[in-house]
């Protein structure tokens, strides 16, 4: 049968900007924006010593707006690496909340320089951004109540009410894919939470490190159930005919890779929850 989309709430797409404040790291490298092809983006962002990046302020471990106002996680330091290669202290990033459903308008718009947050890299959004990295690979998993012994697989979601994001590669995933089972979409993640505990929903489904996130600060009241089944490559995007910027942070990841900066990143956040994962191969494809 047809899937059931039911779009339950869809939460507003507005930014929500803030600067942040200088963390531990420290600030930028020494640059001297000259350094840079004349007219490049990062020639402009070095010169103007700031730069607006995307990300989500939702997602524990990613990409979290902590009680001080900033956002915190693995998304945020990898953001913060590239800012820095660019001379840039934290005190010159303002960070921008992008949900799913933004994160294209967001960079086409001009809204943001770049967007770091857990963004898969798909050639349906390659028409319209393009793609550093990646920089980590996750998969989509399923997400259930501790005591919930019916859902192992995706092959369990017939009639289910499964929970996910308007504009997400899980939500497209499980429609195009798992067309009996009954799809409630939401703006941003966190939306489906209350809805699992209460039995609205039987299943939120998005990327494996997203939902181990929110198990980690369930209280034992979620879990994780069974294996991945995609792969979510996750990039950083940023304006689809901007090559030279796309490029060099490429060189900027791979930097990162090899000096232990990205391990560093992740230790600190994701790490504590997630097993250390393989650096990925940075693909650079031709537009």
């Amino acid at each position: 049968m047809n899937t059931k989309v039911k779009v339950a709430a869809l939460a507003a797409t507005a930014a929500i900007a803030l600067s942040a404040c200088s963390s531990d790291s420290g600030g930028g490298d020494d640059v001297d924006p000259s350094s840079f092809p004349e007219g490049s983006t990062m020639a402009k962002l070095a010169d103007a010593g700031a730069i607006t990046i995307g990300t989500k302020f939702d997602q524990p471990l990613f990409g979290l707006k902590a009680p001080s106002g900033d956002p915190e996680g693995f998304d945020v330091e990898v953001a913060k690496i590239i800012a820095h290669k660019l001379g840039i202290e934290d005190s010159g990033i303002t960070w921008v909340e992008t949900v799913s459903a933004n994160r294209e308008p967001f960079i086409e718009g001009g809204q943001v320089d770049m967007v770091v947050a857990t963004y898969t890299i798909n050639d349906e959004r390659k028409e319209v951004v393009s793609f550093a990295g990646p920089y980590y690979n996750a998969g989509q998993a399923l997400m259930v109540l501790a005591d919930n012994e019916d859902i192992t697989s995706p092959d369990d979601l017939a009639g289910k009410n499964v929970c996910s994001v308007e504009g997400s590669t899980p939500a497209a995933n499980i429609a195009d894919n798992y067309p009996d089972a009954n799809l409630v979409l939401f703006g941003a993640y966190t939306d489906c939470l209350e809805p699992l505990r209460n039995g609205a929903v039987d299943v939120v489904t998005t990327d494996n490190v997203i939902l181990a996130g929110y198990v980690s600060e369930s209280d034992g009241e979620f879990k994780v159930a069974g294996e991945p089944f995609t792969e979510e490559p996750y990039g950083i995007g940023v304006a689809h005919d901007d090559t030279d910027f796309r490029m060099w942070i490429n060189d900027v990841l791979e930097e990162s890779f090899e000096d232990g900066s990205w391990l560093d990143a992740w230790n600190e956040t994701a790490g504590t929850v997630l097993p250390e994962p393989t650096a990925p191969s940075v693909d650079r494809y031709e537009n």
